[in-house]
């Protein structure tokens, strides 16, 4: 059993600006995670969280490609998954205006309890995208200066530990 995410957005506002919100650090940690990420290729970098169950809060990252503001990938291992995660950015028009179209992939989903853990993943990304990324992205296109204490609230948070608990028995199951 096997399973890839894709998801995509656009927003009404330059390649650069979309690009600085996906490679800055303390951007990153406004709309996904607090990190200790670097925009090198080969550089192994964490994301921490609250820990749910079958999951430490940890995710292990590594920068494995990059092409900036056009294409940044990463593997993502941690709890019963280790995948790649792929961000594309492309031009785009939206309302007759030039803008940015954001591609997210995050692929390797094989086996059961990685199966059940991308429909969590899924439901994240897809609030990320369409939630807290657009927030963080007016912010900066009005010039304001972020950082992880400016983040949006993730009450999104509290869902996937419920879905977690939810499948833990499963993946604690399927993982023997």
């Amino acid at each position: 059993m096997k399973r890839s995410l894709e998801l995509e957005r656009i927003y009404p506002h330059p390649r650069a600006l979309v690009w600085s919100a996906l490679s800055d650090p303390e951007l990153l940690a406004t709309w996904l995670m607090p990190n200790d990420f670097v925009a090198e290729i080969g550089h192994e970098f964490t994301f921490r969280t609250d820990p749910a169950p079958g999951f430490d809060g940890i995710v292990h990252c590594k920068v494995v490609d990059m092409d900036p503001e056009r294409l940044m990938r990463w593997s993502w291992r941690g709890g019963s998954i280790d995948t790649t995660v792929t961000f594309r950015l492309e031009d785009a028009i939206l309302y007759s205006r030039p803008a940015t179209r954001l591609v997210l992939e995050h692929t390797g989903f094989d086996g059961l309890p990685a199966v059940l853990t991308s429909f969590i993943l899924g439901a994240g990304w897809a609030a990320m995208l369409r939630k807290k990324i657009p927030l963080v992205l007016e912010r900066m296109a009005r010039g304001e200066t972020l950082g992880p204490t400016h983040a949006p609230k993730a009450n999104w948070r509290a869902s996937w530990w419920w879905l977690a608990k939810l499948f833990s028995p499963i993946l604690r199951r399927n993982a023997k």
